[in-house]
């Protein structure tokens, strides 16, 4: 049996305000972007929380840990997720699941989400066992109290944290 050629191109948001991106989100980058021809890292302004990081260099940090993924790409973005996926015309959000705590955050917002835009799915991923404890809040509490957090982040993402330490 043939395929047809005239499928529709898959694509994927992942939002996040990645303050900083971690190990974590970078497995669950990598399962997505093996799921969907295209994925978007969506990076979040964060209007409802103090971040770390500016929001340029968020979007910095993300570019460099996805260079070697082709079908991977960074924008910043502002307003309902619901809204950016219509504007890229994604037809899926990616989330990443650590624990039951964050299925039951995520199970409610899908459903919100399916209110807003019936026609995209939410697609639910479990980062590697060995990453599933890994947050950004953790990691920027233990690099802020001098503790090595080498192993649950980028190279990229570690020179900042260091850098944002001495600042």
């Amino acid at each position: 049996m043939t395929q047809p050629t005239h499928l529709p191109k898959r694509i994927a948001v992942y939002s996040g305000t990645f303050d900083p991106l971690t190990r974590g989100h970078l497995d669950v980058v990598r399962r997505a972007s093996g799921l969907f021809d295209q994925l978007i890292i969506a990076v979040a302004t964060a209007h409802h929380k103090k971040t770390l990081f500016s929001l340029d260099a968020r979007v910095s940090m993300a570019q460099k840990a996805i260079e070697d993924m082709a079908n991977a790409v960074v924008m910043p973005f502002d307003g309902l997720i619901m809204d950016f996926c219509k504007t890229h015309h994604a037809n899926a959000v990616v989330r990443g699941i650590r624990n039951l705590t964050d299925f039951d955050y995520e199970t409610q917002m899908a459903a919100m989400n399916r209110k807003l835009a019936p026609h995209i799915e939410t697609v639910f991923l479990l980062p590697d066992a060995n990453l599933a404890c890994i947050s950004s809040t953790l990691v920027r509490e233990i690099s802020k109290l001098g503790g090595d957090v080498s192993q649950m982040v980028s190279p990229a993402v570690m020179a900042a944290l260091n850098t944002a330490k001495t600042a």
